[in-house]
C-alpha cells in the first residue's frame, strides 16, 4: 500500500500522501480506519475550506505513535487516528478567512490557532465539541 500513497485521492484536492510525510517518516503508515477518518475530514472540512479560501497546505496530518512522540504531540492526539491536521493557507492573507470559515463549520471538533497555522480536528463518531481557541499556540 505504501507505494500507492501518492495515488490515493481523499477528496478533489487532497491526496493521502500530503498527510503522511513519508519522506521524513517512512514508517508512518495509517490503517484503513485512519484513512477513512482522514477522508471524512477532507470531505467535510478541508475541501469546503479550500473551495472558500483557495489552496491549503497540510503541515501535519496522520501520525503514528512514534512520529507523534518525535514531534512532541500530546498523548491521545487525534493525529494518531487520522482525525486532525495542522494546516495553513498558501496565501497568508487568507488565513483569517480560513479560521472564520472553519469556526462556523458544524463538523469542527477542535480549532487551535498558532502564528500562521492552525490545528483542526474532527470526529466522525461523536458530536463535535466545537472547542475553538484562537491564539492557543503562541
Amino acid at each position: 500500500m505504501k507505494d500507492n500513497f501518492q495515488d490515493i485521492q481523499l477528496s478533489a484536492h487532497f491526496r493521502l500522501s500530503e498527510f503522511l510525510n513519508l519522506q521524513k517518516h517512512p514508517g508512518n503508515i495509517p490503517t484503513v480506519r485512519d484513512v477513512d477518518n482522514l477522508t471524512y475530514g477532507c470531505l467535510n472540512l478541508l475541501e469546503p475550506a479550500r473551495q472558500h479560501v483557495g489552496p491549503i497546505i497540510v503541515n501535519s496530518g496522520f501520525r503514528n505513535a512514534e512520529v507523534n512522540r518525535m514531534v512532541g504531540g500530546v498523548r491521545g492526539s487525534q493525529h494518531l487516528t487520522g482525525q486532525a491536521a495542522d494546516i495553513r493557507t498558501s496565501d497568508p492573507r487568507q488565513f483569517h478567512l480560513l479560521i472564520a470559515f472553519l469556526r462556523m463549520n458544524p463538523h469542527t471538533d477542535q480549532l487551535l490557532t498558532g502564528p500562521g497555522w492552525l490545528h483542526i480536528s474532527w470526529n466522525p463518531y461523536a458530536q463535535p465539541r466545537h472547542d475553538i481557541r484562537i491564539g492557543y499556540y503562541q
